[in-house]
């Protein structure tokens, strides 16, 4: 088990940032006040309040533009929030999907599906290897609060088969990613994760942002947030 305060995005694929948008939680909240409480996971789309921080000069655009240069920008946002309601697990897995503002045929895309009423597509994985997710905290994740888990430098195996991710996870170990509000965690997209339970639930809001520095490619452009 490695110590999440140790991990560095090179060369594990996670590194957390303390505080980096703690002054910035007023701001956050206003932003997603109008999404109800206890939502397992919702898809965000024309959040404008949003754009100043996520824009590579913002506090949370900024962390990604490190990693991506001045041509970053976000593709996906999605806001989770696990409460004694919605308590759930989830396997582990690498993310493989991007939401695109159309379907058209594409090389190397597919399958596709709509969430929420956005099209979603899996790219060719060196799309997903080109991106970061960043991992917003908006309340404290302790060890009992479902920290989300991570292999640290996962994202170097390229895309892992489910046959192959016990035998990944227990190359790389695992880490909890525990944060405090206002931290925020940066992951290579292609990072194996997975989250248990909260044995001590409460609120725990994560807001989770896609950025990428390229255009998917076969034609298609980014939803955007």
């Amino acid at each position: 088990m490695i110590a999440a305060g140790r991990l560095r995005f090179d060369p594990d694929g996670a590194q957390r940032f303390d505080a980096a948008v703690a002054e910035h939680l007023p701001v956050l909240f206003n932003a997603l006040a109008d999404i109800p409480a206890g939502q397992a996971g919702v898809r965000l789309r024309d959040r404008s309040a949003l754009r100043p921080l996520l824009a590579p000069s913002g506090a949370i655009g900024g962390i990604a533009a490190s990693v991506l240069g001045g041509a970053s920008r976000p593709v996906r946002a999605l806001l989770f929030d696990k409460t004694a309601a919605t308590n759930w697990s989830l396997a582990w897995h690498q993310d493989r999907t991007i939401v695109v503002r159309q379907r058209k045929p594409a090389d190397g895309f597919g399958p596709w599906t709509i969430k929420d009423g956005l099209q979603h597509v899996a790219p060719p994985f060196d799309l997903l290897a080109g991106m970061v997710t960043m991992r917003v905290h908006l309340d404290p994740v302790p060890i009992d609060n479902a920290p989300l888990l991570i292999a640290p430098g996962s994202h170097r195996f390229g895309r892992v088969t489910e046959d192959r991710i016990e035998t990944v996870v227990a190359a790389c170990g695992e880490t909890r990613c525990t944060a405090a509000a206002g931290d925020v965690w940066l992951y290579a997209t292609p990072i194996l994760h997975g989250s248990e339970v909260a044995h001590r639930p409460s609120s725990r809001r994560v807001l989770q942002v896609d950025f990428a520095a390229r255009e998917p490619g076969g034609g298609l452009g980014w939803l955007g947030v």
